[in-house]
């Protein structure tokens, strides 16, 4: 069972599928779903494996996984709409509707800079309980208007791992009166009859794959390449024991960070809205939201965004050689990952967000495709040589802009 691949695939898309039969013979797959739009079909979709290994669960087509980091594509989607119906200024200060920002240190910040990484807001002064953001949100608010930017507002760019979405999901509300993830479940996937939640029914708890942590063996076999060829994960490394911007940036809550993966495998951790990395979706739901910004904002009848507030999305918004958390080139627009050209997509105009383990959701407007790729495994790479390995077959496939 753990070898087989259901679903189906475009001739011209086969080598998904031999990649994910590759994958799976090499253990480096346990179980996962890949699913690819373009030009108005789906040309990919495929499950393989297992969604929990313990029971010998098959990984279905509409499985759900957890989505980790991807789920900041859907939050800045949410903000993207917001702008477009006139809701939401990208660049007043975010103390026009949070007054704890008018104090010196965050008086300058805007949602643009939010939503780009480079407010400085990437710690949290205090730990705290993953149900405190249901159960206690006063704390969790007092957090994030105790916490101090790390620079000058607006002078670099580091990845706000976990404080994008705690501070996302404040502001969210305090525009429109209700959280991100009832927007998201009537706006978004409500009317795209896309199977993504950020907070999960609990009737749709059986559906869940089990996320699986890389045993000892494969960690230690990973290290000689961490500490020896160099690159991102070493720097990330030297961060970490140093306690640098890469620590600071995932210390709380500690409940969520790489040490508490099995929490997220809880119903508890489900059902929360933690909108930095606890969306769970299918790989075709995920692409069926992605498919709509291929598309000019739109499919099936369904407008998410008008083609105008689209066109931001095509070129970089913010751009770093060295990101000060992830330690390597990174790009973004409007919350958006913007990366070099090659790593997901040959288009520049791509855009979209990568996931803790693999996960991914992206598209190319300009090429009227989308992807999306969910899976068990997690993997330590900053850039999951699964996930790249997928997207550069679909974009062979399709082939360069012309």
């Amino acid at each position: 069972m753990s070898d087989l691949i259901r679903g189906h695939v475009h001739p011209r898309f086969h080598s998904v599928r031999d990649e994910l039969r590759r994958s799976l013979r090499n253990g480096s797959e346990l179980g996962a779903g890949v699913c690819v739009w373009y030009e108005g079909e789906v040309v990919v979709d495929l499950v393989c494996g297992l969604r929990d290994r313990e029971r010998q669960l098959p990984f279905e087509l509409d499985t759900l996984s957890t989505m980790f980091s991807s789920t900041k594509g859907m939050v800045a989607l949410c903000f993207l709409m917001l702008a477009d119906r006139g809701l939401l200024d990208y660049d007043a200060p975010i103390s026009k509707v949070w007054p704890a920002f008018a104090s010196p240190s965050k008086r300058t910040i805007t949602t643009r800079m939010l939503l780009n990484h480079r407010s400085g807001l990437i710690a949290l002064p205090r730990d705290f309980k993953l149900e405190d953001v249901r159960d206690d949100p006063d704390r969790v608010r007092a957090l994030l208007e105790e916490a101090e930017p790390m620079w000058e507002p607006g002078t670099h760019q580091g990845y706000h791992g976990v404080t994008y979405g705690l501070y996302a999901a404040e502001l969210f509300k305090r525009l429109t009166g209700e959280s991100l993830g009832t927007f998201f479940a009537r706006e978004v996937a409500g009317p795209l009859k896309a199977d993504v939640y950020i907070g999960l029914p609990e009737a749709l708890e059986p559906r869940v794959a089990k996320n699986v942590p890389q045993d000892g063996n494969e960690r230690l076999r990973a290290l000689p390449s961490i500490l020896y060829e160099g690159g991102a994960e070493r720097a990330i490394l030297r961060q970490i024991l140093k306690k640098g911007d890469t620590f600071r940036a995932f210390e709380f809550p500690s409940e969520a960070g790489p040490s508490g993966l099995e929490n997220y495998n809880s119903r508890l951790v489900h059902a929360l809205e933690l909108p930095w990395g606890n969306g769970l979706g299918s790989a075709r739901g995920l692409c069926r939201v992605y498919s709509a910004l291929a598309n000019g904002g739109s499919i099936d009848g369904v407008r998410l965004v008008s083609e105008a507030a689209l066109a931001p999305l095509f070129a970089r918004g913010s751009w770093s050689e060295r990101d000060r958390v992830l330690c390597r080139p990174m790009g973004w627009t409007l919350g958006f990952v913007k990366e070099n050209p090659g790593v997901f997509s040959s288009s520049e105009a791509s855009f979209g967000h990568p996931g803790a383990g693999g996960a991914l959701g992206w598209c190319d407007p300009t090429r009227k495709l989308a992807m999306a790729y969910l899976t068990t495994k997690m993997a330590y790479q900053v850039r999951s040589p699964r996930a790249h390995s997928l997207a550069a077959l679909v974009d062979a496939s399709v082939g360069k802009v012309r």
